[in-house]
């Protein structure tokens, strides 16, 4: 049986891969979830992982203290890590710049200096953004894991300085990296993103909450792709991809950012108003993010299997569900 460990699992994308997970054979599925009162804590645990939290071993451990680090991976074991702990909301780097570039570089530092302390060598998955591909010229797309990195927020340069780290540790002492970078994708639980604030104001329209939809910039291209897509990509990727190799994952439709919310809008009977709203403005946006997912689906055979109106009902439900 092979244990594997998430990081961050009680986070959006992290509580899916958990369910998934504990549906493949032979798996001992592990979670390191924050140490202090968490927000999404309800009735002794924790809502994203309501549906698999009974078949998980959770640990406190704080990523920022080395020590809670080793605590943990000397308890655990692993063979498999996935590192999803990271602060993602891309907006509020501009507000909170230096408590963002913190957390995620010190996490992913202790993890892997942690695993050299002890020895530990299991393989370990990083999951990174096309955010460090920056502002993209259309005559650039699809693009390619070659592109030049040139990350234009402190997320995004983040997110970069991880993979750096990452990367330092494969070559250096050996610990196994398996570096993949998401492009944009349909995550009902995450409530930052645009297509889960548009669906959730959607529902609160529907059920009398709410007026209008507001939105922020909807010329941005982007290829979407459903969130049980990517975390059986991330299995995946574990089984056939090479250590210190970056690979793009995302899905084979582009979409404007305006005509998603025009395909979520025909999915409702509510009569829909939108407006723009000026503080959803980012004050450096990319606009551009389509991905060549070649190298990957060589690695792993993988494509993605859900249609759009699938992803959009799937979101949409979760809100409906939800907001009573």
């Amino acid at each position: 049986m092979k244990k594997i460990l998430i990081t961050g699992i009680n986070g959006s994308g992290a509580s899916y891969l958990a369910e998934f997970l504990v549906t493949v054979p032979d798996m001992e599925v592990q979670g390191i979830t924050r140490w202090h009162t968490d927000r999404s804590r309800v009735s002794g645990g924790y809502s994203n992982l309501q549906n698999a939290q009974s078949k998980i071993k959770l640990f406190e451990c704080d990523l920022s203290d080395l020590s809670s680090v080793i605590r943990v991976l000397e308890e655990t074991k692993p063979d498999v890590i996935y590192h999803m702990a990271s602060h993602a909301n891309v907006r509020l780097c501009f507000v909170n710049p230096i408590s963002i570039f913190n957390n995620n570089t010190n996490c992913t530092l202790n993890l892997l200096e942690g695993l050299r302390i002890l020895k530990m060598k299991p393989i370990v998955h990083f999951s990174g953004t096309s955010e460090i591909y920056g502002q993209v010229r259309p005559e650039d797309v699809p693009i390619k894991e070659t592109h030049p990195i040139d990350p234009v927020n402190v997320y995004a340069i983040s997110k970069l300085a991880q993979e750096k780290l990452c990367n330092s540790y494969w070559l250096t002492y050996q610990i196994p990296v398996i570096l993949t970078r998401a492009f944009s994708y349909i995550n009902p639980r995450r409530p930052d993103i645009f297509s889960s604030a548009f669906a959730r104001q959607v529902v609160e329209i529907e059920r009398g909450k709410r007026k209008s939809l507001v939105h922020g910039n909807l010329d941005s291209t982007r290829t979407v792709i459903d969130i049980r897509d990517i975390v059986e990509a991330y299995w995946l990727s574990v089984k056939y991809c090479k250590p210190g190799e970056a690979y793009n994952i995302g899905g084979i439709i582009s979409i404007k950012v305006g005509e998603f919310l025009e395909e979520l809008i025909k999915h409702s009977s509510a009569n829909i108003k939108t407006e723009t709203d000026p503080t959803l403005l980012r004050p450096v946006d990319v606009t551009m993010q389509i991905p060549d997912i070649t190298k990957f689906t060589k690695a792993t055979g993988w494509s993605p299997t859900r249609t759009l109106p699938d992803s959009i009902e799937f979101l949409l439900n979760y809100y409906r569900k939800i907001i009573q």
